[in-house]
């Protein structure tokens, strides 16, 4: 078990950040945009979104497995007790959110069992077993209300994390955000 005197975030913590951050900041418009697409490219989009949605929560799973086994490091100690709250509750959220949002799309498509989910045009993905007798649309849109809602809840959290990230790096010029860019960013010098 790793320790938290580090002030930097681990190579696998980092790398698993980003690649979970770029593939939420692809799939949450195109989730938006998709179903106005032309027939000729909305399969393609669809299964572009589930894709990187599949993505995210594997990824999300293994994020949240690493940070269990490897404390973060510690905050900046001039932090307030109240923003290490919102710091910790804000970090908790979001990995809530990045297992809650694909597991509900997947579990709406699930219940319809229209269309296959495919994986990067790969291979199909088991669609989750439903309880016999429901109502598969009824069903399905219940979890599509639930996984728009969800994308909300995304959409303010990580704004809100980005714009933490930023007024530490800028107003407070602490570690914050240098702590989980990837080294060979975080070793520029700073203008």
């Amino acid at each position: 078990m790793a320790t938290t005197t580090n002030t930097r975030y681990d190579p696998v913590a980092v790398t698993l950040h980003w690649v979970i951050a770029l593939s939420s900041f692809a799939m949450i418009p195109l989730g938006f945009f998709m179903e106005d697409l032309p027939i000729s490219i909305k399969f393609d989009a669809y299964t572009i979104h589930k894709s990187l949605g599949i993505t995210v929560l594997a990824l999300s799973l293994l994020r949240l497995i690493w940070r269990l086994l490897n404390p973060p490091p510690a905050l900046p100690e001039g932090m307030k007790p109240y923003e290490k709250f919102l710091a910790h509750a804000a970090h908790w959220g979001l990995y809530f959110l990045m297992i809650a949002m694909p597991l509900t799309g997947w579990l709406m498509v699930s219940a319809m069992r229209k269309y296959p989910t495919v994986f990067f045009w790969l291979g199909e993905v088991p669609f989750i077993p439903m309880p016999q007798g429901i109502d598969a649309k009824a069903t399905a849109e219940w979890f599509e209300e639930i996984h728009e809602l969800l994308a909300f809840g995304a959409i303010a959290l990580i704004a809100l994390h980005v714009a933490a990230a930023l007024k530490h790096h800028y107003i407070y010029k602490d570690t914050t955000l240098t702590r989980m860019l990837p080294t060979w960013i975080s070793r520029k010098p700073r203008a």
